[in-house]
């Protein structure tokens, strides 16, 4: 345990961080998940729709420092890749 203050200060401030990081990343999993299975399920209208939300979370947490802008541009082509099969298929 930290016993200098601008590090408990710190600690209670990378604690906060923490938390917000961690819904945002859970909530850009779940869109990818999502878009993932509708690309599975079949349906062209809700797999574009899907696929947009999930690049659009992936943006806000590269913006945001949540992940890294090379890893967020990686999966949104993986994304798209994937999009661009199920359309043309």
């Amino acid at each position: 345990m930290a016993n200098i203050k601008s590090q408990i200060k710190r600690n209670t401030q990378n604690e906060k961080r923490r938390l917000r990081n961690r819904v945002i990343r859970g909530a850009t999993r779940s869109a990818v998940r999502d878009a993932r299975l509708a690309l599975e399920g079949g349906e062209e209208i809700s797999s574009r729709e899907a696929v947009m939300l999930a690049i659009s979370r992936l943006d806000k947490a590269a913006e945001k420092g949540i992940i890294h802008k090379n890893n967020a541009a990686r999966r949104k082509g993986r994304l798209m890749k994937r999009l661009a099969a199920f359309e043309n298929a």
